[in-house]
């Protein structure tokens, strides 16, 4: 299968972390080929991946602000539990996943992705079904981000025994009275922080497979913050605390 990935920064990802089968580029016709895009040529030129340049137009008919530059790449290719237990073991810390309950925004998923393969989180885990995938608006959202992450698509019930088992003390993220505050909660060990869905939550079997619910300190007017942000929120947290960042 393959698909057409769109934006200077997520093709120069795509290029530079080498996960995907990649088949052309297209550039716009008349663009100033320096910058980023130079650097997209370049790599392309190295991979030996076909160039066109074809008229603007074409690559505006593909989403939302392509800046001139299109790849056609093979899917985005999905990893399993394991690979994300092993990268925390190669890089000897204390495992850190990131579990999405139902995110179904792609620019909200986007931005969950591109905040975890900031904060050097090990792994994403997504429900089989339900919820937004790594599309292309996904890659663009998250800026490429996602091309150097591992995401692994799984049933989350049994994802979230299979963590515990590795001895990740599971996490859920959600507004309730009775969900702790980031002072009362340990972040520094191995961790699994799951984000529900953005209007519904965690739905009731992931939360009650959780060992505690954190909630962020709302001192403000409005009730609760968008899902990507408060996930994003909760990420650095968990980050600061293991300021370490080896396996204790």
């Amino acid at each position: 299968m393959k698909e057409w990935i769109y934006g200077r920064n997520p093709v120069y990802e795509v290029l530079t972390a080498q996960r995907r089968q990649v088949f052309r580029l297209w550039v716009a016709q008349g663009v100033e080929e320096k910058g980023r895009l130079a650097e997209i040529l370049r790599l392309a030129a190295t991979h030996k991946v076909e160039i066109e340049r074809v008229p603007r137009q074409r690559l505006e008919q593909m989403g939302d602000n392509p800046q001139g530059v299109a790849l056609e790449a093979s899917a985005y290719s999905y990893t399993d539990l394991e690979d994300i237990f092993t990268l925390a073991k190669e890089r000897q810390e204390n495992l850190f996943v990131l579990v999405l309950d139902l995110i179904q925004n792609p620019q909200n998923l986007g931005t969950l992705l591109r905040t975890a393969e900031a904060a050097g989180i090990h792994g994403v885990v997504l429900p089989l079904a339900r919820a937004a995938l790594v599309t292309p608006a996904v890659v663009s959202a998250s800026a490429g981000a996602c091309e150097h992450l591992l995401v692994a698509q799984a049933n989350l019930s049994q994802a979230i025994t299979r963590l515990k088992d590795a001895g990740a003390w599971v996490i859920g993220l959600e507004g309730s009275p009775e969900a702790q505050l980031p002072a009362e909660v340990r972040l520094d060990g191995p961790l699994a922080l799951v984000v529900g869905n953005e209007g519904e939550g965690m739905r009731p079997l992931v939360r009650k497979s959780c060992d505690l619910l954190l909630r962020l300190p709302m001192r403000g007017r409005v009730e609760s913050l968008n899902a990507s942000v408060a996930g994003s929120i909760a990420i650095y947290l968990a980050l600061a605390a293991r300021a370490s960042g080896k396996v204790k």
